[in-house]
């Protein structure tokens, strides 16, 4: 249950064949892995010593990452104007709405989110800098600034871009956006944003922070992967 088909919408360069392959393929190499590990941890300790640890790690990486998460997030950043998280699951997302951080932010998600994916962009507005929260959300004025006939390997949940006005009435355009693997949505999601916001009479006076996993790439393959430095060309190109 906690496996997923990987989409040839989110990894363009699989086939059609690989993406129905994905599944039975992650359980093998999961399988493979697990082996591994199993018999590495034999070969140099005790099952009675290794073990232990092993629950006592699951416990507090996996079992109470999203408590962890959270704590850290109300006692480490609890005092931010803004935050943008990205690849968030929904059971933060409540368990967030329901907590210490419900009381000081506003917690801004996408209208598209994807539970099943469970991977989802948020947004969370301080209430004392924001006290009216979100205004509006922009994410499908900003997906339909895409270039007309271009493939945007974006899934549901990756964009999260609303406008808020702060306190002292000034407007913003914020965004949280989760990049593909690649990275090759970077730039075409920046580009939009920025359209959107040159073009739109209702955006011209509204200033943007936009927090982003880019996920590009130092050594990047030629037409496969996003380039870091082609990345910073770009924002820098549309005057970011």
């Amino acid at each position: 249950e906690m496996l997923r088909e990987k989409k040839k919408e989110k990894s363009p360069a699989i086939t059609e064949q690989e993406e129905k392959d994905s599944l039975p393929l992650q359980t093998m190499c999961g399988a493979i892995f697990d082996s591994i590990l199993v018999h590495m941890m034999n070969t140099v300790s005790k099952p009675n010593i290794w073990q232990p640890l092993k629950k006592k790690m699951v416990e507090s990486l996996n079992k109470k990452k999203v408590p962890h998460t959270l704590e850290i997030l109300n006692n480490v950043y609890g005092n931010s104007d803004i935050i943008t998280l990205q690849e968030v699951s929904a059971s933060l997302i409540d368990q967030a709405k329901h907590g210490p951080l419900g009381k000081k932010f506003w917690i801004a998600v996408p209208r598209n989110m994807d539970p099943v994916r469970d991977q989802n962009s948020v947004i969370l507005l301080s209430k004392n800098t924001f006290p009216e929260g979100v205004v509006s959300e922009i994410t499908e004025r900003v997906e339909a600034a895409f270039p007309a006939g271009v493939d945007v390997p974006v899934a549901k949940g990756d964009i999260n871009a609303i406008t808020a006005v702060d306190r002292d009435g000034i407007p913003y355009v914020i965004v949280s956006f989760h990049g593909d693997t690649n990275g090759l949505a970077t730039i075409p999601v920046n580009n939009a944003i920025v359209h959107l916001m040159a073009t739109s009479q209702d955006l011209l006076k509204h200033k943007l922070i936009f927090g982003l996993d880019a996920n590009t790439y130092e050594k990047a393959k030629s037409g496969k992967q996003q380039d870091v430095l082609e990345w910073g060309k770009s924002y820098v190109l549309n005057g970011q």
